[in-house]
């Protein structure tokens, strides 16, 4: 009888680890090299010097360099002074797509903002920034 339950969890075992062995598989067909990919174009803009009160705005522009359909699921600016827009439809791969960032100059003095994209690539996520000086409006 104990010569069965050995012989029994030892098949049991094997099973197990065949399907192990098996399931990786799938998992690599997810591997990056099938991902989308982003390849911008510039990753930080330098506004320069800007008028206090006058929002100031930039586009990046970015290809799918990826094997897949590129897919921005969200677009977030570090703080409320900073709004951001992107291409809502896939984007094959070998095509380009935008981000713009929006910034109110609303504060004097030097700014560095980020902004956070959230697609289908590896890691998940991209940061793109956004800096210059606010000086004050001349009238």
């Amino acid at each position: 009888m104990k010569k069965l339950v050995l012989l029994a969890s030892f098949v049991f075992g094997g099973l197990v680890l065949a399907y192990g062995q098996n399931s990786n598989v799938k998992i690599e067909s997810g591997s990056p090299s099938v991902m989308a990919k982003f390849k911008w174009e510039e990753t930080t803009h330098n506004f320069g010097k800007i008028d206090q009160g006058k929002p100031v705005t930039t586009e990046f522009t970015f290809t799918n360099t990826g094997s897949s359909p590129l897919i921005i699921s969200n677009v977030k600016g570090s703080c409320g002074c900073t709004i951001a827009k992107y291409t809502k439809e896939p984007i094959a791969p070998g095509k380009k797509g935008t981000v713009s960032a929006t910034y109110n100059a609303a504060a004097m003095g030097a700014f560095n903002k980020s902004v956070r994209v959230t697609a289908n690539v590896e890691g998940g996520t991209e940061t793109l920034f956004i800096k210059g000086e606010v000086a004050k409006q001349d009238l």
